[in-house]
């Protein structure tokens, strides 16, 4: 026989359906902010794969700075609300701005642990990265910089290529986030929803933490937009003018033969029409019964255009070029060249950040930014030098 007891109340199933009504949700944040509110299904998978490949790229080229091995896992996304900065980041964090001038408008902002900071500039500054404690200086802050704007710089350059245009960016800068402080929260506004974007990142037995990527809203649409080819189409189809109407061909108008007389016959003939006047013939014998025809000149308008014969550029395209890339030059003398010893550093003419040279056969044709691309050292063409300036860089 069962037991009465066995069976709930209809009281208690109430009371239990009341509970669990009142309770959230697993898919539903504690702030009541969710992802789903802000980016589709799509938009996040897009938005994902953004940060896959462009913190690919951004992976390799700090791991060739530190001389370790960086890994970087598949990106998290989910939503912060500026006033839940502070339950977010609850520790002083180092913050790198990056501001998008060209292909992107916009900014981002990269969040990583200080301590992780501090393992980074060490490493940067030859180190083995041991963290002593002590607060971030100068020269770590300068460290860290250093290592974002190699970081962003590929990344950068992975957005041109999966945005099909050339995506340019300003120098990092970095400063400390304290939310409780009020401190380093110049870049956020106090009514903006972010996206925040995490990777899990590893730098050898070092580091095994969070870095974050803080997006606004309208700026990560405007990400997934480009890569889905939105808002090519819609710039491509405002370009667009209208056809601007030809003008009808005229009627070539036959002119009537000059009668020339026969010196003048004489001096034209075997000769275009000339605008110079006609070497003076002299007068021939008195013989009035020459046959002096006038001069027929040809009808330009009828015949096809003449167009000299361009030079065969095919015969100098297998020619080999030595192109170098300068960063900068000096002059010293003799003893202070002898003088010279490992560690030893020389001062160039050019200030930190400035273009580098691109030379070919030693002569300067473009301007560049140096990027690291799959662990090697490249030069991302800024500027061509004009045709002007390139010949009398060979004078």
């Amino acid at each position: 026989m069962t037991n009465p007891k066995d069976y709930l109340s209809q009281e208690e199933i109430d009371a239990l359906l009341r509970q669990s009504a009142e309770e959230p949700s697993a898919g539903d944040s504690s702030t009541g902010f969710r992802v789903e509110d802000y980016l589709s299904p799509i938009e996040q998978d897009a938005l994902g794969e953004i940060g896959n490949i462009t913190f690919g790229s951004a992976a390799t080229a700090l791991s060739s700075l530190l001389g370790r091995k960086v890994d970087i896992t598949t990106p998290v996304v989910s939503v912060v609300p500026f006033h839940e900065l502070a339950n977010e980041f609850p520790k002083p964090h180092v913050a790198v701005h990056v501001k998008y001038v060209e292909g992107l408008a916009g900014i981002n902002l990269l969040v990583i642990k200080t301590e992780d900071a501090q393992v980074i500039a060490d490493l940067m500054l030859g180190g083995e990265g041991k963290v002593s404690g002590e607060e971030l200086n100068e020269i770590h802050i300068s460290a860290v910089q250093e290592a974002m704007n190699q970081m962003m710089g590929s990344s950068a350059t992975s957005m041109s290529t999966i945005f099909n245009r050339f995506v340019n960016i300003s120098p990092p800068g970095i400063n400390i986030l304290d939310v409780a402080a009020g401190t380093g929260t110049d870049y956020f506004e106090p009514n903006e929803v972010y996206i925040k974007v995490s990777f899990r990142i590893t730098i050898g037995d070092l580091i095994d933490s969070t870095i974050m990527q803080l997006l606004p809203v309208d700026f990560a649409k405007e990400m997934v937009s480009y890569l889905m080819g939105g808002e090519d189409v819609a710039a491509s189809s405002a370009s667009q003018e209208p056809p601007v109407p030809q003008p009808e061909p005229q009627a070539v108008i036959q002119q009537q033969p000059v009668q020339t007389p026969p010196e003048t016959a004489a001096a034209y003939s075997g000769r275009a029409a000339a605008p110079q006047q006609p070497t003076p013939q002299p007068q021939p014998a008195v013989n009035r019964n020459l046959n002096v025809q006038p001069v027929q000149y040809p009808d330009f308008g009828s015949l096809p255009n003449m167009v000299a014969d361009e030079p065969n550029l095919n015969l100098l395209l297998d020619i080999p070029l030595k192109v170098t890339v300068e960063l900068g030059r000096t002059k010293k003398l003799i003893r202070d060249i002898l003088e010279l010893s490992q560690g030893s550093i020389i001062e160039l003419d050019k200030l930190a950040g400035e273009p580098v040279d691109i030379l070919a056969n030693n002569k300067l044709i473009a301007k560049g930014e140096v990027v690291v691309i799959d662990e090697n050292f490249g030069v991302r063409v800024t500027e061509i030098v004009s045709p002007r300036d390139r010949l009398q860089n060979l004078q």
